[in-house]
């Protein structure tokens, strides 16, 4: 385990609606190698919520592939649909509060306002209703995004998307709330991700602020793209890492993130190349945006 003292508690977060592929390891290795160079701590957590996704026995697969790769994590592995009890308790006191309401809107009903909220039951103090949706208020302030490696950005909630969404009509919380509920229980410092969530992030700090909780920093990497334009994903069917390929697709890796590892490494055990990894690591040599797809067909 490594030292608990630095102050820096970083995560990964997978979901198991499928097994991980080269683009779940580039994020798990960026954050795995950020947390250790930092000398701080490193922990796992299921996103498990969305029960109709998840695919069965893709969280031990998830547990035991990054375990192959000499990804070891800290602590107790967490499952988020272990946790339902909690993050009721912050949606209860937050409608007790006048901070959040019950919406009945049907996708059909907002299709004509193009994904911006025009606030239809902001004041009609709906009864609850477990087939009710929980929206959050939002006001007109500027939040700024700041990262690491994206430039910043600055979104008015109100505008777009408006009350969002924190817990959905079939009942399931929505991953907006999870996820800052659990980094903020957890005392998550930086959070390293795919720059698909860049967006989402506006409202995960407006989540924070409802908690009166700091904001870690973010570092939001490049997606990897496949041929067609498309991010790997498990949703698309990516191929999922092997275990047996575990030094090879580790060094690839390595260079996808545009950290240089030395030629001699390619046929290294994993321990010896993310000793290597650890030491060497520059988050500074990520690419920007546009440019991940390229270096990885340029690494094939």
């Amino acid at each position: 385990m490594a030292a608990a003292d630095s102050g820096y508690i970083g995560r990964f977060a997978p979901t198991p609606s499928g097994y991980l592929h080269f683009g779940s390891l580039l994020a798990a290795l960026a954050s795995y190698l950020d947390a250790r160079q930092a000398g701080g701590q490193w922990l796992l957590r299921i996103e498990d919520l969305d029960t109709p996704r998840n695919l069965p026995g893709a969280d031990q697969h998830i547990l035991h592939t990054l375990d192959a790769f000499g990804l070891h994590w800290d602590g107790p592995v967490i499952w988020q649909s272990r946790r339902l009890e909690y993050y009721n308790s912050l949606l209860a006191d937050w409608l007790q509060r006048d901070l959040a309401f019950y919406c009945n809107c049907s996708r059909q009903d907002l299709k004509p306002f193009a994904g911006v909220y025009p606030g239809t039951c902001r004041q009609r103090h709906l009864p609850a209703d477990p087939s009710h949706a929980i929206r959050v208020r939002v006001d007109g302030r500027l939040i700024r995004v700041s990262d690491r490696l994206q430039k910043p950005v600055e979104v008015c909630l109100s505008t777009d998307p408006g009350d969002f969404v924190v817990r959905r009509r079939d009942g399931i919380i929505a991953y907006q709330l999870a996820v800052v509920a659990d980094d903020v229980a957890q005392g998550i410092t930086d959070i390293v991700r795919g720059a698909d969530l860049l967006d989402s992030t506006a409202r995960q700090l407006w989540l924070y602020h409802l908690l009166s909780a700091p904001v870690p920093r973010y570092l939001h990497i490049p997606l990897l793209l496949q041929s067609d334009g498309n991010k790997l994903s498990k949703r698309l069917g990516s191929t999922p890492l092997e275990a047996n390929q575990a030094p090879a697709l580790l060094f690839q890796a390595l260079h996808t993130l545009a950290q240089q590892p030395p030629a001699e490494l390619q046929q290294a055990p994993v321990k010896e190349q993310l000793d290597w990894a650890i030491a060497h690591w520059q988050p500074g040599h990520l690419p920007t945006a546009g440019q991940f797809s390229e270096l990885f067909r340029a690494s094939h």
